[in-house]
Parts: C-alpha cells; structure tokens; sequence
C-alpha cells in the first residue's frame, strides 16, 4: 500500500536530545524552555514577528477570533477542511460561504464584497493546499472595509509571496502543526499577529486570562499553551526543515511535471514559493474522479476527495445553503489528493503518475 500521508519522524536521537532538556529542567508545559526556543526559531526561519504557538491549529483560530472579538457572521470558503468553518461556529460566529477562484481554487475577494456589505464583519481566507491567496486583492478589501482578514494559513508553512512571508498579511494568520503538515510538532499549531498588542493580548487569553506580572485576571481566557514534550518534536523536525521542503517540492514539481496534460492541475500564485504540502489534481468530472480512485485502490494506492463535500452543502450549515457556491462544488465533486510525503520513493511516485494515466486513458476508451 502506498499512503496518502505519512508523519515525518526525526530520528528518535536528535529527538531525544531536546527531551533530555525537558527532563533535565522537570518544566513540561506553561511556556517553557523549548516553546519560548520554538517560538523564537519559528520566527527566525519564517521571517515573522508575534508568533503564539498553540496547542493545535484549530485553537488557533478561535483564538485569533478571540483576540479581535468577532460577533455576527463573516465570509470564507467552502473549499476547505471543516475546521476553517467550525471553528467560527464553535465561537458563536456564523460563517458564509462565498465562491472560489477556479484556476487557484483559493476563496474570491470579489465575491466577498456582497457579504460584507450585508454585515459581515470579517474575512477568514485560506490558503488551499499552500497556495497563497490574492493577499494584494485581500489587504485592498481590508483596508477599503474596515474588516478583520485572518488567514488560515495550515498549509502554508514557510511560504513566500515576492520574498514576503505569506504570514505578515492580514490581521491575523493560523498554522497547524499537526503530525501530517510540512512542519509539525505531533499536535500544535500557531497564530502570526500584525499587531504586537493583539498578540500580547492573545498571550494573557492562552493562560485563563491572567497576566502574569500583576496576578489580575483582566481578560476571559483559556488554555492554549503547548507543551514543552510538543515543541522538543517541533525543534528536532525545524533541524531537518531544509531537507524536508526540498525532498517535497521536488516530488510535487515531478509529480506536475508527469501529470502535466493528463489532469487539471492548480493553478498556484506566480510570485509565490512552494511547499510540496499537497498534490491535488483535478478531472472533468466526478465520475472520472470516482473511477480514477478507485483504479488507484485497486493497485493498493491511497488517494482522498480532499475537500469534500464543499462545507456549504452540509447540512449542519442548511441555513446558509442559499450561499451558492458553483465552482467549489465542482471542484469538491472531482478533486483528488495523491500520495506526498517526505519518504515517498521516486519509484512510488512513478507507480502513482502510471497508475492514474492509466486511469484517465481507460476511462476515456
């Protein structure tokens, strides 16, 4: 069986070697050691300011929700995990679902307009499979609507807009540090704050609220903080991050390079860098998508309908289901992801790539 994902493991030495300073210092969580080092690399690498890391990636974003105390309704994609939009509906926050852009697959900032204009307060991209958004297009409705932009950023570890990380636009940015990302700490996640205060307000709400100088507890607050067992794998996977990337953007531009013609491929942001976080790939329809899949199971080859349905078909959401969302559903219908991870075989990928050729040329005969 070829996986669709599997975890990068550091080797259990250069691991144990952080989990030694753990040991040694008997500090296993409330901002220790190797979260405050984790804090301060991860800024360093990714070339940003007010990174919070977090337990996960979807306390994340309700805490940036938190932060800018968002109320009512805002406006995101459907084309994306479920975590994007239950996480505005675990805070009370209704999402709306505008369209997404049929060559990057990425939430349209022009089809956002009407929804602000109808008392959305914010904006809550995401930038699918790594892909940046439009960002410039997203800062001018931000500034021209006085709304929150907070991006979810999961996919979008170490990646570059004109050699900005893609993490310094928008009120806000969430990452994921879960086991299956480019970057990971087992389970862990972050928020990239513009604003040094609201990242100093967001560092009070991580510890129930206190502020840890006066003893007060001027804010609501929860308990976000990742632990010191949880960043000692997140330094030990940042040691080998430059190898890592390369290992999988050189599969994802193989894997472009060998499909190229045979599926629909994403169209990714002309001035922006790569990740090899995912390879998605499109077909003409769902009942393509369907055999091709299956062809690929038969083999012992995992794929996944990543994403699917398109969250503004589902029925938790029925009362916004008036959010009509053409291409996203289609995109849901006949959007496949195939095997990428860092200790994939150049003669996996090879099996993959002839596999789902094979597919596509049955199919049509």
């Amino acid at each position: 069986m070829i996986q669709l994902n599997k975890p990068y493991l550091p080797t259990f030495t250069s691991y144990s070697r952080y989990l030694d300073k753990v040991y040694s210092k008997g500090w296993l969580t409330n901002n220790g050691p190797m979260a405050q080092e984790l804090k301060v690399r991860l800024e360093d690498y990714l070339g940003v300011k007010n990174l919070l890391p977090v337990a996960n990636g979807t306390l994340a974003m309700q805490l940036a929700y938190k932060v800018f105390d968002l109320k009512g309704e805002a406006v995101t994609t459907p084309f994306t995990f479920i975590a994007t939009s239950s996480s505005l509906a675990w805070e009370g926050i209704r999402p709306r679902f505008a369209d997404v852009d049929p060559k990057s697959y990425n939430l349209n900032a022009v089809q956002c307009e009407p929804f602000i204009h109808q008392g959305c307060n914010a904006v809550v991209p995401v930038h699918v499979y790594g892909n940046p958004c439009d960002v410039h297009a997203f800062e001018t409705l931000r500034e021209r609507n006085k709304v929150r932009v907070i991006y979810d950023a999961a996919h979008a570890f170490g990646i570059k807009v004109s050699d900005n990380s893609v993490l310094n636009y928008g009120d806000a940015s969430t990452l994921s540090f879960h086991a299956t990302k480019v970057f990971h700490t087992v389970e862990g996640g972050a928020v990239i704050f513009r604003s040094s205060d609201d990242y100093e307000r967001a560092l009070m709400m991580t510890n129930f609220g206190i502020d840890v100088t006066t003893g007060q507890i001027p804010e609501q607050g929860i308990n976000t903080k990742i632990s010191e067992v949880h960043a000692a794998m997140g330094l030990a996977v940042l040691d080998d991050i430059e190898k890592i990337m390369g290992r999988r953007q050189a599969l994802y531009q193989q894997y472009r390079h060998q499909l190229h013609g045979i599926v629909q491929q994403q169209g990714w942001h002309p001035d922006a860098t790569e990740n090899g976080a995912y390879m998605p790939v499109s077909f003409e329809n769902a009942t393509l998508s369907e055999f091709v899949m299956q062809q690929l199971q038969d083999k012992g080859i995992m794929s996944r309908r990543y994403f699917s349905p398109s969250i503004n078909k589902l029925e938790q959401y029925s009362e916004v289901n008036a959010d009509h969302c053409p291409v996203s559903e289609s995109l849901a219908t006949r959007t496949l992801c195939l095997p990428l991870y860092y200790d994939l075989t150049e003669q996996e990928l090879n099996q993959v790539t002839a596999a789902v050729k094979q597919a596509v040329y049955a199919f049509a005969d």
